[in-house]
């Protein structure tokens, strides 16, 4: 698949909310990792890991990104912000298409999510001690991933979205819209 836009980073980065803006103006369909999987076995990610532990979340995320790398139809992709720990999700997300990391520091994610009650990663746990924390294993994954990295701190989602669009321009000039 080529053609298609892939936005990765950490929770509280902005990639279903600048996914779903990017989709619209480019008028392609957007599609959302978890949405899939919640679609796919009609409970909620929180349920999935109450009952099948991380690795099974992770096993579903991996068939889904899997079958989204064959098919052809160009899409705008939000993945979740641990998609990037399986390395067969790295190369499929770099063949599905251009890897854009949504990049925001621990102090923002904290200012967009503190009050989000449906993330399992952040139960129980002290938040600003585990946002860290999972920085530090998947920041790196994240730059490795992505083709550009496009910082988020302090921006509001169109603002974000403008630097992704004139980014898209100067990279491949005129953007493609399909429809």
């Amino acid at each position: 698949m080529t053609g298609s836009i892939i936005l990765i980073g950490p929770m509280g980065s902005g990639k279903s909310t600048i996914g779903r803006l990017l989709a619209a103006r480019l008028r392609l369909p957007y599609v959302d990792t978890d949405a899939l999987i919640v679609s796919h076995t009609g409970v909620d990610i929180p349920t999935i890991f109450e009952i099948e532990g991380e690795s099974g979340f992770r096993e579903r995320e991996r068939k889904i990104i899997a079958d989204l790398s064959a098919q052809s139809e160009p899409i705008v992709l939000a993945t979740g912000g641990g998609a990037v720990l399986d390395p067969a999700n790295r190369r499929y997300l770099r063949h599905i298409g251009r890897v854009i990391y949504l990049d925001v520091s621990v102090d923002e994610q904290l200012k967009r999510i503190r009050h989000d009650r449906n993330r399992p990663l952040l139960q129980n746990t002290d938040l600003d001690i585990r946002l860290q924390t999972l920085a530090e294993q998947r920041n790196a994954l994240y730059q490795e991933t992505a083709h550009w990295r496009v910082p988020g701190d302090g921006l509001r989602s169109d603002q974000v979205l403008r630097r992704i669009l004139r980014h898209l321009q100067q990279r491949t000039g005129p953007i493609p819209t399909r429809g």
